[in-house]
C-alpha cells in the first residue's frame, strides 16, 4: 500500500508538479538568452569605435611657480591624465625633462616631441602621445609656424618666439582598413596677433598636404578666444571654401556659457575668461563628448590651464 505523506495537521500533502525541463527546451532557452545578449551588445557602442583625446598645457617645469612648481604637482598632473585615459594626448609647454617624465609614468604610450628652438632638445615642445597597443605610427614630423616652416627655430610676422606643430600619422589597429589619422599638436604665439592668424592659415594649408586621405585631429593652446581672428581663420570659410575642421567643444555645447575659460592660473575657481585651448577635428568624426576638465585639489589645478578632452566616434570605413 503506497505511503501517504501527511502535513503536521494530519492532512494529506498535495502533489507538486514536476519541475523537470526537457533537454531540448533547456537548450532552446539558453540559446535564446545568448542571442538576446548578443543583440544587446550590438546596440551599444563598442570601445573600438570611440577615440579619447586630451589637450593639456602642462606649464614648463622651470617656471618660478612657488607652491605650484612642477615638482610639487607633476604626480597630480599624471593622475589627471590617467583618470581620463586618452588614446591621444597633446601637450604644450613641455620641456625635454617633462616629456621624458610623462613617457616614464605613462609607459603604454609612444611619443614624439622636439624643442621649438632647434628641432632637437632646446626649448619647449609640442610633445604628443599615442597608445602603442592601439596605433601604428606610419609617419611623423614637425613644422614651424613661420614663412619657412621647414626651418627649425624659425619665426615670422610679429611672433615673439619660435612656434611649431608636431604631427604624427597613425593607423588605428581597431580599424586597420580605415584611412589613417593625422594627429597634430601646436601652441600659438602669446603676443603676435598677426602671427596667430597666419599660423591658423598655415595649419590649414599643411592639413591639405599632410592630411590627404586621412582623418584629422588637432590639439593646441591657441592663445586666442572664440571671437578672435585666429579662431575664424581656423574654423571659418576662406575664399568661399569651408574649413575642413570643426570645434569639438562648440559642437557639443552650441550655446556659449559664462564659465568656459581654460586658463586657470592654478586657481580652480577661475572659470571665466576666454576658451583658448581647442580640440579641432575633421568633419568625418562624430563628436560624442567635449569637456573642460576642472579637476582640482585644495582649490589648485594640476597646471595653469585646465585640460580639455573630447570623445569621438570612429566612423565606419568608407
Amino acid at each position: 500500500m503506497p505511503r501517504i505523506h501527511l502535513l503536521p495537521n494530519g492532512a494529506p500533502r498535495p502533489k507538486i508538479a514536476s519541475l523537470c525541463i526537457p533537454v531540448a527546451l533547456l537548450v532552446l532557452l539558453v540559446n535564446s538568452v545568448a542571442l538576446m545578449n548578443a543583440t544587446a551588445g550590438d546596440s551599444e557602442d563598442s570601445p573600438a569605435e570611440e577615440l579619447r583625446v586630451m589637450c593639456f598645457n602642462i606649464r614648463y617645469a622651470t617656471a618660478p611657480d612657488g607652491p605650484n612648481h612642477w615638482d610639487l604637482r607633476k604626480e597630480f598632473l599624471v593622475e589627471t591624465i590617467q583618470a581620463f585615459d586618452p588614446d591621444l594626448l597633446g601637450t604644450q609647454e613641455t620641456l625635454g625633462s617633462q616629456r621624458d617624465y610623462l613617457a616614464e609614468k605613462l609607459p603604454e604610450y609612444d611619443y614624439l616631441g622636439v624643442g621649438r628652438d632647434d628641432g632637437k632638445e632646446r626649448g619647449e615642445m609640442m610633445a604628443l602621445y599615442y597608445k602603442r597597443a592601439r596605433f601604428e605610427k606610419l609617419d611623423g614630423g614637425h613644422f614651424w609656424l613661420s614663412e619657412t616652416p621647414e626651418v627649425a627655430g624659425s619665426k615670422s610676422w610679429d611672433s615673439a618666439l619660435p612656434r611649431m606643430v608636431t604631427w604624427v600619422r597613425l593607423r588605428d589597429r581597431h580599424q586597420a582598413d580605415a584611412p589613417p589619422i593625422l594627429f597634430l599638436n601646436t601652441h600659438f604665439d602669446h603676443r603676435g596677433r598677426q602671427a596667430r592668424v597666419e599660423s591658423a592659415r598655415l595649419i590649414r594649408r599643411q592639413i591639405d598636404v599632410l592630411g590627404q586621405r586621412a582623418r584629422i585631429i588637432l590639439t593646441g593652446d591657441f592663445n586666442a578666444g572664440e571671437d578672435s581672428d585666429p579662431y575664424r581663420a581656423l574654423f571659418g570659410p576662406i575664399d568661399g571654401q569651408p574649413s575642413p575642421l570643426v570645434d569639438t567643444f562648440r559642437i557639443v555645447h552650441p550655446e556659449r556659457g559664462p564659465h568656459e575659460g581654460t586658463f586657470s592660473g592654478f586657481q580652480a575657481s577661475r572659470t571665466d575668461g576666454a576658451r583658448i585651448d581647442w580640440i579641432a577635428v575633421s568633419r568625418d568624426w562624430e563628436v560624442l563628448q567635449a569637456e573642460i576638465d576642472r579637476t582640482a585639489r585644495d582649490g589648485r589645478t594640476p597646471s595653469d590651464h585646465f585640460p580639455i578632452n573630447a570623445v569621438l566616434r570612429f566612423p565606419a570605413s568608407p
